[in-house]
């Protein structure tokens, strides 16, 4: 179990990123968390974080391989991003250096896009969105079109936080839910079973719709090609809210045009900002928001609660909650 010594004063130092725009109302009870005559320090930017990097042993933001070369006193890492596939550099996985952050926390805003882009598609409202007034000239055909997800099988794709998330709104829609991962899991949110990644075919075989929420990792990373795709159920709709690599581009419109695939849902793409003349953004059956899904009033009061509870937990000598495992990458 991974855990550090904080029975002596330390020097934390706190970054707003994207996630953690204002951490100024957290302060307090960060102060409140740490060891007597400890040093919080707060950098508005990433950029403000570069000299105070040089005392800092805790840091509650982000680290990327720049900024880790100037940290040499750095012994725990809270991040205050969901995907930490930019920590996966040899020197920090080899390093003393615990990681720990949002691992589970951040799932329900996920699966919320999810599910708002896929009734996007199987309810037709982003092709009315797209035609405006128009829209009521080709209503016949929009209801011709539109289905519903009572009935339909969800086919989750690592049943972590983001998966059981995607289950649980599955469940409420009165969708079968199939789940694979690769280790052991509890079965919840009408998932009688959590089978293993050697079953993930059978899964694609029999999902009307396939969630894919899995980390960013050499064994994922570029998973769905030609013939991923084309061991899904034809028309079934494939729904993405983690890590665009996962997903090959090409392989990805070739399956849309050819309408084997039913729709994509996505929240992100291979190679973030996509170009503007980029295929998706004129395919029909894709409804696509611009990886916004991380969004939530929420996320940041979260993260940085469990960031003081492993202050106290360290305190304690407890283990953390939250651990990232450097070396599997999520």
């Amino acid at each position: 179990m991974e855990r550090i010594d904080l029975t002596s004063p330390t020097n934390v130092l706190v970054m707003q990123t994207l996630t953690l725009p204002d951490a100024t109302p957290f302060l307090d009870a960060i102060n409140d968390a740490v060891p007597s005559g400890s040093t919080v320090n707060l950098a508005e930017s990433i950029r403000d974080a570069a000299p105070l990097l040089a005392d800092a042993e805790i840091v509650l933001g982000i680290i990327n391989e720049a900024l880790y070369a100037q940290a040499p006193n750095l012994r725990w890492v809270h991040a205050t991003a969901s995907g930490i596939d930019m920590f996966m550099f040899d020197d920090f996985i080899n390093s003393d250096v615990v990681l720990t952050g949002e691992k589970g926390l951040v799932g329900g805003h996920l699966a919320d896009t999810g599910f708002g882009l896929l009734l996007a598609l199987t309810r037709q409202i982003h092709t009315a969105i797209k035609l405006g007034p128009d829209a009521w000239n080709h209503r016949v055909d929009m209801r011709m079109q539109e289905i519903e997800l009572e009935g339909l099988t969800m086919g989750v794709l690592g049943f972590g936080g983001t998966g059981r998330a995607i289950a649980r709104r599955a469940e409420a829609f009165g969708m079968r839910n199939l789940a694979v991962d690769g280790y052991p899991a509890n079965p919840e949110f009408g998932v009688e079973e959590v089978w293993g990644l050697d079953r993930t075919d059978e899964l694609l075989a029999e999902s009307d719709v396939v969630a894919v929420c899995l980390p960013l990792t050499d064994e994922t990373n570029g998973m769905f090609d030609d013939e991923t795709f084309a061991k899904m159920k034809p028309g079934s709709f494939i729904m993405n809210v983690t890590r665009g690599e996962i997903i090959q581009d090409a392989p990805l419109v070739a399956a849309l045009e050819s309408g084997h695939l039913g729709g994509a849902a996505l929240d992100v793409a291979p190679g973030e900002p996509l170009p503007p003349d980029h295929t998706l953004f004129t395919l029909p059956n894709v409804a696509m928001t611009p990886h916004t899904a991380g969004a939530s009033q929420l996320r940041a009061g979260r993260n940085v609660a469990r960031f003081v509870r492993n202050l106290h937990a360290a305190r304690a000598g407890d283990p953390f909650e939250g651990v990232v495992d450097k070396h599997a990458g999520f």
